[in-house]
């Protein structure tokens, strides 16, 4: 594939003038920006790399960023001591274990958690966190799963555990063009299901397609009913606090490198112990056994949080999780939140704002028009002067040419992506992915009009150069007719 020639100047020749003048205006007009200017310090402290590169990195929902500091803890605790396998009581194991255990309390206080009310289950990411719920679910004939259209495909793919055991799975849909679930709608399908077996309701705090912050409300709503609440947080916990002492969803999943960036491949299942002592593994290994034998077939298990994490944990990553989450406490979260709400009020305008020549705008925004009870993250499509969209795939070769890291494609929500791009069921139901057939074959039996979004979304590091870049890489979508007929092809979402 040939790479086209850029469309805007390179990052390099960006030009500063321009960019003091607009955030001077943009100070003006937002004076509370200037009370997160410590995140600003942390920029060139502790993220200056992304400004040595010239990197506008805007991928916060994909994975967060690491301060430098998390690593020179890390590795400060590491070379000062020797540490062994926990499942032992040497020396070494012995000083592991601390290690761990220290980080599973600091991930509780972090969600106000109470030890007495909560466990935490240290997994390779949210998706393990998801799956060890979805497995392990007492899902019988007459329960229920029910989930909003937005949830992330590690939340759908539990509809496969509960069909299994012969429960019955229903979607709450969203409605356009805010991709919110209607009001009274997720109460009538609560309300209409069945009491005839266990029953599990399942929503992301925040929709990691079209940043809709969902109401924590709802899991109150659902339990008084009788439902268990699985509450997705990945998307949510980085730029947003979860109080688990005012709300109590029975099972929370996250990851931590969506929150501070390392280490990666470590999330956890936080669970109501009243919860947790429900669920049924289907399988034991080894380190989630009191005892086990051959001849007998013997099996104990252990309970609470040892049940479930097989094997031998991360004992060397996961007490970089605790640094992780000083750091979050040391800026405050609110600061985080409130420096991504100004900066993301800023470019939800900028992207509506963007017009063709001839008055026709040049994107289209999926989900809220404000950011009430939005998150900070923002897909859309680039449009042709026409309203087609632009392929999202030359948006990706011209942003990894001016060093804007962006996301596109469905981002695992095909839920989000269905209502934002209107499929009924019946296309979706009459379209069978056959053999031999690859993504692009399939989005054009259904009528796709592009193989997905472009996401946008912003976090710890983020700052008003980051979105003023970007706004000028996106002008350069103004009036663009054509893309290059050799773009590679779509495999997979």
């Amino acid at each position: 594939m040939t790479t086209p020639e850029p469309l805007v100047a390179a990052p390099e020749s960006f030009n500063p003038a321009s960019l003091a003048t607009a955030y001077d205006a943009f100070l003006a007009a937002v004076p509370g920006y200037r009370e997160t200017a410590l995140l600003d310090d942390l920029r060139r402290s502790e993220y200056g790399r992304l400004d040595a590169h010239g990197d506008v990195y805007l991928d916060y929902t994909g994975g967060g960023l690491y301060a430098a500091s998390q690593l020179e803890e890390h590795l400060r605790l590491l070379s000062g001591a020797v540490y062994g396998n926990p499942h032992s009581v040497n020396p070494t194991s012995s000083a592991a274990t601390v290690l761990v255990e220290r980080a599973r309390a600091a991930v509780l206080r972090h969600f106000a958690a109470s030890e007495d009310e909560y466990a935490c289950v240290f997994t390779p990411n949210a998706t393990g966190a998801l799956r060890l719920v979805g497995e392990a679910y007492p899902f019988a004939p007459g329960g229920r799963f029910l989930a909003t259209f937005d949830n992330h495909n590690s939340v759908n793919g539990i509809r496969e555990f509960a069909r299994a055991k012969g429960a019955r799975t229903t979607y709450v849909p969203l409605q356009a063009p805010d991709l919110r679930v209607a009001g009274g709608m997720l109460e009538r399908y609560l309300d209409e299901a069945p009491h005839e077996g266990p029953r599990l309701f399942a929503y992301p705090a925040q929709s990691n397609f079209s940043g809709v912050k969902h109401p924590l409300e709802w899991i109150a709503a659902a339990q008084a009913r009788g439902w268990d609440v699985l509450l997705d947080a990945a998307a949510f916990v980085p730029t947003s606090a979860l109080d688990l002492s005012r709300w109590s969803p029975d099972f929370v999943s996250v990851s931590f490198y969506k929150m501070f960036g390392y280490p990666t491949g470590i999330g956890a299942l936080i669970a109501r112990r009243d919860a947790l002592a429900r669920l049924r593994r289907p399988w034991f290994s080894g380190g989630t056994v009191v005892a086990a034998n051959v001849g007998g077939e013997l099996v104990v298990p252990l309970t609470g949080h040892a049940l479930f994490e097989d094997g031998t944990v991360d004992y060397l990553g996961i007490p970089a999780v605790e640094i992780g989450l000083r750091h979050l406490t040391r800026i405050g979260m609110d600061t985080i939140a409130r420096r991504v709400e100004l900066l993301g009020t800023w470019l939800l305008e900028a992207l509506q704002g963007l017009r063709h020549s001839h008055g026709s705008p040049a994107t289209r925004v999926y989900g809220p028009a404000t950011w009430e009870h939005r998150g900070a993250t923002i897909s859309f499509n680039f449009l042709h002067p026409d309203g087609r969209a632009v392929d999202e795939r030359f948006v990706d070769v011209v942003a990894a040419a001016h060093a804007v890291s962006v996301r596109t494609g469905c981002f695992c929500n095909a839920g989000a992506g269905e209502t934002a791009f209107s499929l009924s069921s019946d296309t979706l139901i009459g379209a069978e992915f056959g053999d031999g057939m690859i993504l692009d074959d399939y989005l054009g039996m259904i009528g796709m009009p592009t193989g997905g979004a472009v996401r946008v979304s912003l976090g710890i590091a983020t700052n008003f150069a980051d979105v003023h870049r970007f706004m000028h890489f996106a002008m350069a979508f103004r009036d663009v007719t054509e893309v290059p007929a050799d773009l590679p092809p779509r495999i997979a979402c």
